[in-house]
């Protein structure tokens, strides 16, 4: 499995030793952590939730993609979902590769594309008081049109009602 779900700590020594390999000179990483400021405001702690059935299939699409687009061994991705407090490692990847080169470029394709395609949101809970979704298309699209049922869940498909 190249991408998956924990409520628990990353266990980012344990991951590392799935992608070791004898052909492999280079290995990068990349840690996405809880932080206190976003957008001009005061970040307390994060909840995320996915629609994991699809959002598994998705990054799993995506880490194969990577394997295919790039000279590369070995990929992984694991994001947390649940409550997150600062500091708290959010996402991990980890790419190993004959050479450092083609393990960056997969590395931050991998990201970039969890970040644009899986269905993973966001809850942003503020120092104020507040809290809202981050990154949520349709949440925005909800906000506009009022009449639209949207809600975040587990077990929620994004186009869901």
């Amino acid at each position: 499995m190249h991408f998956r779900f924990t409520e628990q700590a990353i266990d980012t020594q344990s991951a590392r030793t799935e992608l070791q390999s004898f052909s492999a000179g280079g290995y990068v990483s990349f840690e996405g952590w809880v932080r206190d400021f976003n957008e001009g405001r005061e970040v307390t702690r994060l909840e995320y939730e996915a629609f994991q059935e699809l959002a598994v299939k998705e990054g799993h699409g995506i880490v194969t993609e990577a394997l295919r687009r790039f000279p590369i061994k070995h990929a992984l991705c694991i994001h947390r979902i649940g409550s997150l407090e600062l500091g708290d490692m959010a996402v991990w990847v980890g790419v190993s590769a004959a050479h450092r080169a083609e393990a960056f470029d997969a590395c931050r394709f991998i990201i970039d594309e969890v970040k644009l395609r899986a269905p993973i949101w966001k809850k942003e809970h503020y120092r104020s008081g507040d809290s809202g979704w981050v990154n949520c298309e349709r949440c925005a699209q909800a906000a506009e049109h009022p009449h639209t049922q949207h809600r975040h869940g587990r077990h929620t498909a994004p186009n869901s009602k």
